[in-house]
């Protein structure tokens, strides 16, 4: 084996990372089959689409909500033990969902849906906790001259299960059943819990327990909100997806507009995780360096320039390509910010800096469906909302070009040599 290609693979060396990425692949799975399997049994009981954008905000709005106290727990106690806890919490949801599926011709119909919006909110908490941990605990796993290409790994398996788990998702509640999908979710997570105590237990970083919660969650926003690198690349990234996210149209586009129906509906809310996970695998075997910053900003130009292409696009396999290189475009993206918050962030504060992202991230895909809806309104035509969200994306690109030097001559290359 080359030695570029041995560098590739050398995170995937390590036992703990192993595990760690199992885990997280397991998790994922079980997560996207819950949304895919919930929406579809939601929408089953009430006909009613309101009802799935529910579904969303009863997540979204715990996930939020608990992320700045999520983030100081991650930094404060056993990062292991809280990701065992959160899918273990999980997994308890997926056996209340198991139960309401064998109870719903027992149970009165809002019953039953109160049940469901319960649960979700259960997960959403769960979930909330979750991310800001993976985030903090992954380099403790690694050194870290493999700890970018740990980064790449993990988001292009994460990628892998996301597009996996929605179409399994979809495929064992049409051919075996809701009830048969949610026992699968429920022993995924058991395959997760498995997996994640498997990995050896790393000591809390060094920290003072005896300083109010309040005080360090203001610590952590004040380090994000200080430093331009980390504030401007989540910024750029949050309002990328605020106003670039053509996802939540596509059955107008897949029905209406490019007429392939539900199937083509498929095809296209894959297009974009393809194009991602091929470029996670690239930047595994070529890691960023220099000009990374530069790179980051033509990416998510790119990514506008797609999704204006798409909104005008007529023809089902051109939109497919604009959805793909958006994907590829983002996936840069998300490497560069994921890379800066694990460099920048010292070790004691990785949870608290990484729930500022998550909550930001989280709250720009939901908040970014309600933009898109909102413009197909305002507009009265779905297509050019779309055009206008990738125009305002550039000038986005344009606004922090001007305003963040330091992103524009962000040298990942300078960054590593300066850890070393």
């Amino acid at each position: 084996m080359s030695t570029r290609a041995s560098d590739a693979y050398a995170a995937l060396r390590i036992p703990d990372y192993r595990f760690f990425l199992a885990m997280r692949m397991s998790t994922t799975l079980a997560i996207q089959i819950m949304s895919v399997s919930v929406g579809y049994f939601m929408y089953d009981l009430t006909g009613d689409p309101l009802a799935l954008g529910m579904i969303g905000l009863a997540e979204a709005l715990p996930a939020i909500g608990i992320s700045l106290w999520a983030g100081h727990i991650a930094d404060k106690y056993n990062r292991r033990n809280i990701i065992a806890a959160c899918i273990t919490m999980l997994m308890l949801c997926s056996l209340a969902l198991v139960w309401l599926v064998w109870q719903k011709d027992l149970l009165p119909k809002n019953t039953l849906v109160t049940g469901l919006y319960s649960v979700i909110f259960c997960t959403g908490i769960a979930r909330g906790f979750f991310s800001p941990t993976v985030f903090a605990f992954l380099p403790q796993l690694v050194d870290k001259k493999v700890l970018p290409n740990a980064i790449t790994w993990n988001s292009s398996s994460w990628e892998v299960a996301s597009i996996t788990g929605l179409g399994v998702g979809g495929l064992l509640y049409g051919f075996a059943g809701v009830t048969t999908t949610f026992v699968v979710m429920t022993a995924l997570c058991l395959l997760a819990l498995f997996l994640a105590l498997r990995i050896t237990k790393h000591p809390v970083p060094t920290t003072d327990h005896s300083e109010p919660a309040l005080e360090r969650i203001r610590a952590g926003l004040h380090f994000v909100f200080k430093n331009q690198l980390i504030l401007s690349a989540i910024a750029l990234d949050l309002f990328a997806v605020l106003f670039g996210g053509a996802v939540a149209l596509l059955p107008i586009f897949a029905k209406d507009i490019l007429q392939v129906g539900a199937e083509g509906l498929g095809v296209l809310r894959a297009a974009m995780s393809l194009g991602a996970i091929s470029t996670a695998f690239a930047i595994a075997h070529r890691p960023l360096g220099r000009s990374a910053g530069k790179m980051m900003l033509a990416s998510v130009a790119g990514f506008g320039l797609c999704i204006i292409v798409f909104g005008l696009s007529r023809n089902f396999w051109l939109s497919f390509a604009c959805l793909f290189v958006a994907g590829v475009f983002d996936e840069v993206s998300v490497v560069v910010r994921s890379s800066l918050l694990q460099h920048l962030t010292p070790e004691n504060m990785k949870g608290r800096v990484s729930s500022v992202n998550s909550m930001f991230i989280t709250s720009s895909n939901e908040i970014g469906a309600f933009e898109s809806g909102l413009a197909a309104r305002l507009f009265g035509n779905v297509p050019y909302s779309v055009v206008f969200g990738g125009v305002m994306t550039l000038l986005i690109v344009g606004f922090t070009w001007w305003r963040a030097p330091k992103l524009r001559k962000l040298d990942f290359s300078q960054l590593h040599r300066a850890e070393e």
